[in-house]
């Protein structure tokens, strides 16, 4: 016996003529076509579910790893002056926490920035330039400049993109940082300010960190604000962002009277509440599209059947068993799921990986933007793969592939052979 002859009887039957089904030909033109229909709405749906899932994950991944690794977890901060020792003793009582990663001091304060073009009121940090990349990931996102340039220069300053835009500087040019503290002299009440030099500028995509937020180095922050006490508060990371609230509840027992806590979820707590929220929401209804694509398949089987069953009375008039028919369309609608399945995560990873290109093409080609920083934690559509997602669509499709086959199989399977010729 020949090789080709051999592999054909090991080749289940019932398998080639589902495959035969599933193909392209010209006996079988409504065939084809139902079987493409229902392709083509499994592929749709599973690459739109895997895309969006991306740009889920992007934006948690956006959250996490960098608005996350700029903004603090946990403050620690106090309305009272206290003095270098008490915030000694704060210091080592946050830095022996199993659940802190690294803490440094700030000096935290509100001022108003100002050039010939326009003025901002900021948030203020006093940075520690060398301590910085411990505590934060803004070196990432640095645009123009250094942020090591601050321990360089006592006089300089690293701003946000939109704020620079909007004062008219860049770097090397000359900005009035104005404090909140009044100068008292006998004639006039006189504002406490000093001029900075631009020395980096960063671009997050956050329009409350890249418009609102300026660093300057501790030391002229400590002679800006007129402070007595070497900082005012503490930024700490902890080794987990969502341990932030366990974190500071119970850094509040430990620490002394006089002081307060807050963590990231004040701020952008309920942004990323939301954020998981829609992806549960726009996953159940994404997950409905593809039972939609299922229901069609379903059809698209009984229409097969409708048309076949010419063909499956002749099978059963030659031998063939209830079983044996059952199981070609079984197959046939296995076949048309992991088709459908193959095209879907191909053009999910294709638009996964294109989908912030696409997103940028679009607002540049019709000057609209998709995403207002005003309303959403970033101004662009990030983008990231898990492969845990992808297995998950390909299981729970397959699956709903295979249970959508049942009942067109079971019919086929019922055809009496004398009533289906009699009919044709």
């Amino acid at each position: 016996m020949s090789e080709p002859q051999a592999s054909l009887q090991n080749f289940p039957i019932s398998r080639f003529i589902a495959l035969r089904y599933v193909s392209v030909g010209k006996r079988s033109q409504l065939v084809s076509f139902m079987s493409a229909i229902a392709i083509f709405g499994l592929a749709l749906g599973v690459a739109i579910l895997i895309t969006v899932l991306s740009v889920m994950n992007g934006f948690d991944r956006e959250m996490r790893d960098n608005i996350l690794g700029i903004v603090p977890h946990v403050t620690v901060y106090s309305e009272e002056n206290l003095n270098a020792d008490n915030w000694a003793e704060v210091a080592t009582a946050v830095d022996g926490h199993p659940l802190v990663f690294a803490a440094a001091p700030v000096i935290q304060s509100v001022g108003v920035v100002a050039t010939d073009n326009g003025n901002k009121g900021v948030l203020v940090n006093g940075i520690d330039a060398q301590s910085e990349d411990d505590i934060s990931v803004i070196g990432r996102f640095m645009q123009a400049g250094d942020l090591s340039r601050l321990g360089e220069s006592r006089w300089g300053m690293v701003i946000g993109h939109s704020l620079a835009e909007q004062l008219g500087v860049d770097v090397g040019d000359d900005v009035l940082l104005y404090s909140p503290n009044i100068s008292i002299n006998p004639l006039t009440p006189l504002a406490t300010y000093r001029r900075f030099e631009v020395a980096g500028i960063f671009r997050v995509g956050t329009q409350q960190l890249d418009s609102e937020l300026v660093m300057i180095n501790i030391a002229a922050a400590r002679a800006l604000f007129r402070l007595r006490t070497p900082f005012n508060g503490l930024r700490i990371k902890a080794n987990d962002p969502l341990q932030a609230d366990g974190l500071a509840r119970e850094l509040d027992s430990e620490l002394p009277p006089g002081v307060s806590l807050d963590s990231w979820t004040r701020q952008l707590g309920a942004i990323y509440n939301n954020i998981q929220f829609s992806r549960g929401i726009i996953s159940f209804m994404l997950w409905l599209l593809i039972a939609v694509a299922a229901f069609n398949l379903v059809v698209s089987l009984i229409m097969i059947v409708r048309d076949k069953r010419a063909d499956i009375a002749i099978l059963r008039t030659l031998g063939a068993s209830p079983r044996f028919i059952g199981r070609i369309f079984l197959w046939q609608g296995s076949l048309i799921g992991l088709i459908g399945i193959s095209i879907g995560v191909l053009l999910g990873i294709i638009g996964s990986l294109q989908v912030s290109n696409l997103a940028a093409w679009i607002e540049s080609r019709f000057g609209v933007q998709l995403l207002n920083p005003d309303v959403y934690p970033i101004d662009f559509l990030p983008s990231e793969i898990a492969l845990g997602d992808i297995l998950t669509v390909v299981i729970g499709v397959l699956l709903l592939s295979i249970v959508a086959t049942i009942y067109p199989a079971r019919r086929a399977a019922s055809i009496q052979p004398a009533q289906a010729l009699r009919a044709e």
